[in-house]
């Protein structure tokens, strides 16, 4: 049985990136850059004018006669007297024989001339070529996490196609009798099965949707072809109970018949003791325990670090923040502890309910309350460390 930051540090360690793949500019949300990017071009363009208003050549003139219009992508008149202006809109393209803009509610228009009642300062208004990057200036670093405001940029720069990490595809695997599908019929001794919806949600939450899952009964016979069968298809497995030291438990035993090597298990902590983490060729394997409140503090703690760092982020941790406590807790377990809990702004407080089988406050937490396995007192108001999930 190992500590937390041990079981941390394994897992960061044979945690490696998805190959890459290039992918369409506007499907990659959500993905990590995995080049770095020049500017193809100058952004923008062409000498643009911010505002609807006149452009015209800075001298001490304010009555100008209007010769042309220039809206955004089309215009013509590049042949314009210093007496001369043209009408301008947001976006347009400016002449170079021109250099200052000024808003259409600074100035007085009778017919085809106008006169400037407030007279900007030279250059005001005009978007100088190259204004926002120039061509072959840095656009994105490598390892960079594409977001909304990045596809617009990449987009607005004529980038159509970039190379990222993929993401990987991941098999959920639910083992159990007992368990039935929420809306079918609930016989005696049955329960429904919820932690494969709940992997499901946590995934996508991570940002994957390549998902699917497995339901298997407890016999050694069909775990082993399950597992064989996921082992072979998908980057990372998770397996959902059959993992602790039970007479129907054979999820261990089946991972080792089919090759996957134990990089540890069990893991002295609370809940989720009875953790396992393996790997076959480049595919990871967690499987995680049976009761909900477990599974998904490990899929927290642990999953999600292999993920992130899979998908390719350099950040690859749930953050951390400090909080006091709100009431004294003692710690008599010689274990780790992560409680659920609900934090504020200044404090934390520990929730009801705490059994690795429920979810109900786990539904209203907020954070989990990482308490050490050396720490055995917690005084009122003491911090503690907090890692938010919601």
């Amino acid at each position: 049985m190992i500590q937390v930051s041990q079981a941390l540090s394994i897992i960061s360690e044979n945690s490696c990136k998805m190959p890459i793949k290039k992918i369409k500019v506007h499907k990659s949300l959500g993905f990590i850059l995995a080049e770095t990017i020049y500017s193809p071009i100058d952004m923008p363009p062409f000498r643009q004018s911010s505002m609807d208003g006149y452009a015209f050549s800075f001298s001490e003139l304010n009555q100008f006669d209007i010769v042309g219009v220039s809206q955004a992508g089309n215009f013509s008149n590049e042949q314009i007297k210093k007496n001369q202006a043209i009408r301008i809109f947001t976006g347009a393209y400016v002449p170079d024989c021109l250099d200052t803009v000024v808003m259409q509610e600074h100035t007085q228009r009778n017919e085809q001339t106008i006169t400037i009642i407030k007279k900007p300062n030279a250059l005001t208004n005009v978007r100088s070529k190259g204004e926002q990057i120039k061509k072959e200036e840095l656009v994105l670093e490598k390892d960079t996490l594409i977001t909304p405001a990045a596809i617009g940029f990449l987009a607005c720069l004529g980038i159509t196609e970039i190379n990222v990490y993929k993401k990987p595809k991941v098999a959920i695997v639910v083992t159990g009798n007992e368990l039935v599908k929420a809306g079918k019929k609930l016989g005696k001794g049955k329960i429904f099965e919820s932690n494969s919806v709940m992997l499901k949600v946590a995934l996508q939450g991570v940002g994957i949707n390549k998902i699917k899952t497995f339901s298997v009964k407890d016999n050694l016979k069909n775990t082993k072809k399950t597992l064989q069968n996921c082992l072979s298809k998908f980057d990372v497995v998770l397996v959902s109970g059959g993992i602790s030291v039970g007479d129907y438990d054979f999820v261990k035993e089946a991972l080792l018949y089919n090759g996957v090597e134990e990089l540890f298990y069990t893991i002295n902590q609370k809940p989720g003791k009875p953790l396992f983490f393996g790997k076959k060729d480049k595919t990871i394997v967690f499987a995680l325990p049976g009761n909900p409140a477990s599974a998904l503090s490990c899929f927290y703690i642990y999953v999600h670090l292999a993920l992130k760092k899979t998908m390719g982020f350099d950040s690859v941790h749930l953050n951390k923040i400090k909080r006091k406590i709100k009431t004294p807790f003692q710690n008599t377990t010689g274990k780790s502890l992560f409680l659920k809990g609900f934090y504020n702004d200044e404090s934390v407080t520990v929730l009801e309910s705490q059994s690795s089988a429920m979810l109900n406050t786990f539904a209203t937490a907020n954070g989990l309350i990482y308490m050490p396995y050396n720490t055995e007192l917690v005084a009122e108001n003491e911090e503690v460390t907090v890692i938010p999930i919601n």
